[in-house]
Order: structure tokens, then sequence, then C-alpha cells
């Protein structure tokens, strides 16, 4: 080989040998599979660590033989021609055994990891109904009489049974560290489990090619403490602030005890009227508006979320929203209740809502994240996504509605009005 040729593969092969040593120095892992935090994760990390332990001294003895072969009997001067032989009985046994032995060191960890992440789930486990839709994740929790979407709850300390199943097309479900990934099969259910060790926040992916947006299926998993689970559970049960307007008087009284939180009026910013022969008019229908930045006592503190759980995905450049819609939450909970998103979507204590092609929004204003993972659960994010849903996740199911880029037909809605609905959906608390 020449000097030139030589140089030709040292550069880049030494560029390469430079950025992985630069890409090991880097601790920001925050989907390792490795230092699992469940028992599943566990056992998996030590049968890779073994695996990958075993490989390196293979990998090792091979190379140094191989070197030694390359060096002890290179072409120069004086070599005689090599002997040929029909065969070497103790090589070809020698390399028969050595490799089963090999095999064996692998097969049996291998076994054993594969039966204990099989084995039924304890009796007393956390039952979880995982069912992976085009693009998002349902989750039920049949012992509490619960339903949610994107975020699953867990308590540590106590072993989830999942019971894994699609509406649609194969996804696989994945919790890096927590481990264990299981596919999603149509017409079969799979089961994984495994006992959360450490309270935390963690990313879920889908790990299945599953069609246009599948890199943008994802969702969030909060492991909390035992009484904290059951508080969050408690509430999930509950109607949805903002889903009924409350009596003007118990709603004046606990806007009260909220210390001036903040009140929407369906008169608000339209001044004072009167009625008929001048009369005052009768006292408005007040709901309280919390912001998306607050969050119920039972979820998980926002103020305490890992920054790789907070999604940084770009909106589309080209879609923009009137700065100037203030949303009003009670505008709002009366156009959803008659709007295209009652066919799809259900809300707890709202009659018409009954919908199942879409997640369940009963929470949705308690929700970290929007659009399966994607978006931070913000007023703006909120907004775009119910104008132009296709726009901000490809392949979504969810029409746009937007009336400047639908047209002016049925079913569409200025950003005032779209502006109303976030408001609305956001105090869903």
């Amino acid at each position: 080989m020449t000097r030139a040729l030589r140089m030709r593969w040292l550069t880049p092969a030494l560029a390469l040998l430079l950025a992985a040593s630069l890409s090991a120095c880097n601790n920001f892992t925050p989907n390792t599979i490795f230092g699992a935090h469940s028992e599943f994760g566990h056992s998996v990390d030590l049968l890779t660590r073994k695996l990958l332990y075993l490989g390196i001294v293979v990998f090792i003895l091979v190379e140094t033989l191989l070197m030694v072969i390359l060096v002890k009997f290179r072409d120069k001067d004086g070599n005689r021609e090599a002997k040929q032989i029909h065969g070497n009985a103790t090589l070809e046994i020698g390399w028969t055994l050595v490799p089963a032995v090999i095999l064996a060191f692998i097969a049996v960890p291998t076994i054993k990891t594969i039966f204990e992440t099989q084995a039924k789930a304890m009796p007393n486990a956390l039952q979880v109904e995982v069912i992976g839709h085009q693009w998002w994740w349902e989750f039920r929790y049949p012992q509490y009489g619960v339903v949610t979407a994107n975020e699953l709850y867990l308590p540590v300390g106590r072993t989830a049974n999942f019971a894994l199943t699609t509406k649609d097309v194969l996804h696989s479900f994945w919790i890096p560290q927590l481990n264990g990934k299981r596919d999603l099969i149509s017409n079969h259910t799979n089961y994984i489990w495994f006992t959360p060790d450490s309270a935390f926040a963690w990313n879920g992916f889908c790990a299945e090619y599953c069609g246009t947006s599948h890199a943008n299926m994802r969702f969030k998993v909060f492991t909390v403490s035992p009484a904290d689970f059951e508080a969050w559970a408690a509430h999930q049960k509950t109607n949805a602030i903002g889903s009924t307007p409350p009596a003007p008087a118990v709603a004046a009284a606990d806007s009260a005890k909220a210390g001036g939180a903040a009140v929407t009026t369906a008169a608000s910013a339209k001044g004072t009227t009167t009625v008929g022969n001048g009369a005052a008019p009768p006292p408005p229908v007040v709901t309280p508006v919390m912001n998306v930045s607050d969050t119920a006592s039972s979820t998980y503190p926002r103020a305490k979320l890992p920054e790789w759980v907070i999604p940084k995905t770009p909106t589309p450049a080209a879609l923009t929203f009137d700065a100037s819609a203030e949303g009003d939450a009670a505008r709002g909970g009366a156009l959803f209740k008659t709007a295209p998103c009652i066919a799809c979507h259900t809300i707890r204590g709202v009659p018409t809502a009954q919908g199942i092609l879409a997640p369940n929004l009963t929470h949705v204003g308690s929700r970290t994240t929007i659009a399966g993972g994607l978006y931070p659960n913000d007023m703006k994010h909120l907004e775009l996504w119910i104008k132009n849903a296709p726009a901000m996740k490809p392949g979504s199911l969810m029409p746009l509605f937007g009336k400047a880029e639908k047209g002016d037909t049925p079913g569409v809605y200025t950003d005032q009005q779209i502006a109303d609905l976030a408001a609305y959906l956001s105090s869903l608390k």
C-alpha cells in the first residue's frame, strides 16, 4: 500500500475515532437503557453487560490471534511454499467446541432472563391497558375506572402489568429508562410488567414503524409515590374543572377562596348592559379559569420536570395566529358542546362529548404535552393545534378547523373562536 493510499484511509479513520471519543465524554443520556429503574430493566441490563463483556473478550482473543498469524506467516524472502493438507482433526474439533462453549455462556443467562421477564405479573399488580393509535397512546386503568391519553402515571414500588393492544397498525411500547419493549399486534394482546423503583419523569416512544408520524408518537411517564398515585387516580375520576359551569353563587365563593384567581365571564370586555326597562342584568355565570401552566395537586409538578421531557418541536413557520385574540373559557365551553370535537372526544361531565375515536380530554389542561407528546401544553401550541393539526403533525387524523385555511365552510372557526376553545380546554384540570 502506497503512502498516499494509506493517508487516504487514515484521515477519515482518525476523524471517526475522534468523534467517537468526544461522544463518549457526554454524560447527557436521558433515554439510555443502561442504569434502569425497574427490576425488568435490571435483568435486561445485567444480561446486556454480560454479553457485552463476553463479546469484548472474544473480540480481543480473535483479533490477537489474527495479528499473530498475519505477522508470523507474512510473505518474506526465504519462505517455503505452504504445505497443503487435506484436514486437521484437532483444529476442526477445536473450532467446533469453542463456539459451542461460548454459545452456552450466552444461552443460559439469556434463557433465564427470558423466563424472568415473560412470567406472569403478581396478582395484586396495577393493571394498565395500553392501546396504540395512529399516532397517540391511550391508557386505561380498569381497577380505578380511569382513562387518559399520552401521559402514564405509575406508583413507585408497585408492579404495573400492561396489556398491550392496537386499534390499527403495529406499534411498540417502550420506556428506555424503565426498560422493556414489547410490540402491540393487531387482534392479539401482549403483556409486559415491571416495578418502578424511583420517582421521576421519563420519555416513552413507539419503537415500531407505524406510518407517517411514527417518530411523533411519544408519551410521558411519571412515577410517583403510592399516595400521590392514589390522589391522581381519584382526581381523574372526577369531572374536570370547567366542564360544567357552576352556579353563580358557588362560583363566586370558589373564586373568593381561590384568593383572586382569574375569572372569565361571558360578558368580559363587552361593557355593562341593561335588560328591557333598564333594570340591571342578572349576575353573569362565572367560570374559574386556570392557566395551562398551573397543575392540580395530584399531577406531577411542572416545576420539577427535567429538561429532556419537555418537547421542543418547532411549529410550522407558515402557521400563524391572531395574537390579539383573548380566549374566553365560558364562550369556549358553550362552543365546544356543539362543535365537531364532541364526535371524537370524551369529557367527563359533558353529556354531549362521548366520542371514543380521539384522546380523552377530561383533564387535558393538567397534562404537560399535546399532540401525542409532540408539543408543550400551553395556549400558543394548543391554539395552533386546534387551528391546523395536520400541519402541526403530519398524517394527523384530526382535521383543520381554521377558517382562514379551510375557507368559509361549516365546522370551521375564526382565531377568536379557536382561542375560546383553547381557553376552555386548558381550564379542564
